[in-house]
């Protein structure tokens, strides 16, 4: 085994303890908008360093370029949902 699969390990250990702690997050804290906020912030972070342990396994720039392109997809999306989700959520708040 050499140092790169070593570190590609390490890197995506650290990015499933990140969606492990936002999983723990989401059941744990009280509302709604702390849930939100500890499951965008765990995931992006996680999904973060799986990307990086993935990019030293890439065997080509274009491989590696289109797993950024999925993370940014996905920090988007996650980033987006979670806003949409939290506004819906306030407004309904507002209705009541």
């Amino acid at each position: 085994m050499s140092a790169i699969d070593l570190i590609t390990g390490l890197l995506i250990g650290i990015g499933a303890l990140f969606f492990l702690a936002g999983t723990i997050g989401l059941l744990r804290f009280p509302d709604l908008h702390s849930r939100i906020h500890a499951l965008t912030k765990a995931d992006n972070l996680g999904l973060g360093f799986i990307v990086l342990g993935l990019l030293l396994q890439a065997e080509s720039v274009s491989v590696a370029i289109k797993i950024i392109l999925i993370w940014l997809l996905a920090l988007a999306a996650g980033a987006t949902s979670g806003y949409l989700i939290g506004n819906h959520a306030l407004e309904s708040a507002d209705d009541d």
